[in-house]
């Protein structure tokens, strides 16, 4: 199995972020929406930043669940109710996902929604990976 992140040249730089990541072999895992929940099924954080580290430490649980890591990742797409908020802490938000995930960025969007399943969650995260 193998990923492959493409970056081509006249697209804007890819920060934090891959335009366009191709899998080949491997196995499929679909992840679903992970969001601040602890294991008692709270919502535990006040800010963006702060949910947002337990969101993906969610996805990266399911993840490591289906036997894969960070690297795996081909896919992730973040929904945040406020994305100003979200574009405000983008730093602090990209230190989080190296902390957690490292540098092998998957094709990302970041979706603006009304609210989330949860009504104090402020971001959720769900992803594609591809397994060998």
């Amino acid at each position: 199995m193998s990923l492959e992140r493409l970056n081509p040249d006249g697209l804007s730089p890819a920060t934090g972020f891959s335009h366009a990541v191709t899998a080949t072999g491997g196995r499929l895992v679909l992840l679903a929406g992970q969001t601040a929940l602890d294991g008692s099924g709270a919502v535990v954080g006040e800010t963006l930043p702060a949910q947002f580290e337990t969101a993906l430490g969610n996805l990266l649980t399911a993840l490591a669940a289906a036997g894969g890591g960070p690297a795996d990742l081909a896919r992730v797409t973040v929904y945040a109710t406020d994305v100003a908020d979200y574009r405000a802490h983008t730093a602090e938000l990209g230190r989080v996902w190296r902390r957690l995930a490292g540098r092998d960025y998957p094709a990302m969007a970041v979706i603006g929604v009304v609210r989330l399943w949860d009504e104090q969650a402020l971001v959720e995260l769900d992803g594609i990976a591809v397994l060998p």
